[in-house]
């Protein structure tokens, strides 16, 4: 599915179906550019998963956790040099806590992905500086009826 916002608003609303639709143990995998939108799509995922905390950019944490309807996790593997970085701080503890975890820069680190997640790919796109081009790609069959029920619910088709 292809979704084009044109605004951060838009972007932040598109994030918050989605979390309205996560569950403990789903995973996102986000790709993009410095600046195409990933955090504050983040942001939208913890207002639909009744996180109430402000959620900032983990960069230099690699994980920030936040308390909602269930427990988000939040990471950025763009500061993480390699996936024994990861072990070092318990990744496999993250995606077995019961929470959702969302990546930022996910195709940095690949080898921390489980076999199943759902990746977006956020790129800039005309016709103003801040529209955004967002594709989801489920991968596995949790991932795909999510996807299927955001197209529904926001009105788009794959």
């Amino acid at each position: 599915m292809q979704v084009f916002t044109d605004s951060p608003e838009a972007t932040e609303d598109l994030g918050e179906e989605l979390g309205k639709l996560l569950q403990p143990d789903d995973v996102v995998a986000l790709v993009g550019e410095l600046g195409a939108g990933k955090t504050v799509f983040v942001h939208g995922i913890a207002r639909g998963l009744g996180v109430e905390d402000t959620v900032s950019s983990p960069s230099f944490l690699i994980v920030q956790e936040y308390r909602g309807q269930c427990p988000l996790f939040h990471c950025d593997f763009y500061r993480v040099n390699s996936y024994q970085e990861l072990e070092d701080i318990g990744w496999e503890e993250y995606l077995n806590r019961g929470g959702v975890v969302v990546i930022e820069w996910a195709n940095l680190i690949p080898e921390a992905l489980p076999g199943e997640y759902l990746r977006v790919v956020f790129s800039f796109c005309e016709p103003s500086a801040s529209s955004r081009c967002l594709e989801f790609y489920p991968i596995g069959r949790r991932y795909q009826e999510i996807v299927k029920e955001l197209a529904k619910r926001c009105g788009y088709w794959e």
